[in-house]
């Protein structure tokens, strides 16, 4: 039965909770969004703002905790019996040939064993992988493997196919490949699904293939914008229409430069929302304020210096929120433009970074909460893991851990903080006892 207007999926007011009472996380928040017949649709947005979470509740594999998922007009119970997924990593039974682990897919959807060899057969002939229907995984590169898994999801024809970073583990070569292969069966009508759904952190991965990309942020997970991508296949990554749409998600995801109330946040077990530290090392920071510094004007388009550094857009993201989140640049309209302070930084001796830099980080509430803890402890010393425990308090405990290893990371390049492996203790150093 179709839907009203071809509407397939329907996630109203969609929430994902984990945990219990101080320690209850939102992974997604007050999600909306509505799929259609003939989309192909990217979520897109940074590490750890729910895209993965979306889809495990799409494809029914997970249940929301709270809101309504609706296929085709209908509540959604249990697992989606229209959808299928293709994780990122290749999930094929070692023990199996290329033709056994697709057909096995239909086995568990109950087609009949005379009627499996055929379809499985047609389906590998679709991704190109006729002649290695008696082959083993083993005997397959990455990009084949992960055909058989796209063949292995398109042989039970589901209206929707979903896709979570199906390209991310594969090489540069296998991975662009792969995306054109998938274009051409999409847009030549040669797979009867009727929409595809793919989570991607890559900004020009998204653009080239989707017609609509739907952006999210974190803390907690949630869509910030639509964006329509309306360009021809196939789509031509140097044209200037693809590099405008290229730039205006990196502007959508950068954001703007808030006041430092907005843009430090407060101290974990303060009202308000604790900010998280994004995960880069101090050289590749240094890296991205030396270049911007050669630049005229201090100044240049965010979507450039993707090319320009030879960085993802998840790796670079992270790199332009922690020069912004340190008042090393600012952001506007999907510009960076170094500060004084960057360019001073830029071009300082490697002493003198040290010292720009444990100025920047004391600033920050999260680095406030831990110096004082440190300063109130015996001795100025804590254990780690008492540190994460509180820690866990404000965050998910694999969350609570990689904040704990950037504070204690860029706590001993600013030479404020010292760490033993040996015995787990966290240090005030000896110049970092004062409460400035």
């Amino acid at each position: 039965m179709m839907g009203e207007n071809g509407v397939l999926l329907q996630l109203k007011r969609v929430s994902q909770q984990y945990g219990s009472g101080e320690r209850r996380f939102t992974a997604v928040e007050d999600v909306n969004l509505t799929l259609g017949e003939g989309e192909f649709v990217a979520l897109l947005g940074p590490s750890g703002c729910g895209k993965s979470t979306l889809l495990r509740i799409i494809t029914g594999l997970q249940a929301a905790t709270s809101g309504e998922i609706l296929y085709r007009q209908r509540p959604l119970r249990g697992v989606n019996p229209y959808a299928t997924i293709v994780f990122q990593t290749f999930a094929l039974f070692p023990w199996l040939t290329v033709l056994e682990n697709v057909a096995i897919a239909l086995k568990v959807k109950g087609v009949p064993a005379d009627l499996r060899a055929t379809r499985a057969i047609d389906a590998l002939d679709r991704v190109g992988l006729d002649g290695f229907e008696n082959a083993y995984p083993r005997e397959l590169s990455g990009g084949m493997r992960q055909k058989v898994g796209f063949a292995r999801a398109i042989v039970t024809e589901p209206e929707l196919l979903c896709l979570d970073e199906p390209f991310s583990a594969l090489d540069v070569l296998s991975a662009e490949t792969l995306r054109g292969e998938l274009l051409e069966l999409w847009t030549g009508g040669q797979i009867p699904t009727k929409a595809i759904l793919m989570v991607s952190h890559n900004i020009e991965e998204a653009v080239f293939m989707a017609d609509r990309i739907v952006v999210m942020d974190k803390n907690p997970g949630r869509i910030i914008a639509n964006l329509p991508v309306n360009l021809p296949h196939p789509r031509q990554r140097k044209a200037v229409e693809f590099q405008n749409v290229v730039d205006q998600v990196y502007a959508t995801l950068a954001g703007q430069t808030q006041p430092e109330y907005l843009e430090l946040g407060t101290a974990p077990g303060e009202p308000g929302r604790t900010r998280r530290l994004p995960q880069v090392a101090i050289p590749d920071l240094a890296a991205l304020l030396e270049y911007l510094s050669d630049l005229p004007g201090n100044r240049t388009d965010i979507y450039r210096l993707a090319d320009e550094l030879n960085l993802n857009s998840d790796t670079l993201l992270s790199l332009v929120e922690t020069a912004e989140l340190l008042g090393f640049a600012t952001i506007a309209r999907g510009d960076i433009t170094l500060t004084s302070l960057g360019e001073t930084f830029a071009e300082a001796s490697i002493l003198a970074r040290k010292e720009i830099f444990a100025t920047c980080i004391r600033r920050l509430p999260i680095f406030k909460w831990l110096l004082a803890m440190l300063r109130a402890a015996e001795r100025r010393q804590l254990d780690w893991n008492v540190v994460q425990t509180a820690l866990e308090l404000e965050f998910p405990p694999q969350e609570a851990e990689a904040q704990m290893d950037t504070m204690v990371n860029w706590g001993r390049y600013a030479e404020i903080l010292a760490y033993n492996d040996d015995n787990t203790m966290l240090y005030l150093e000896s110049g970092a006892t004062s409460s400035n």
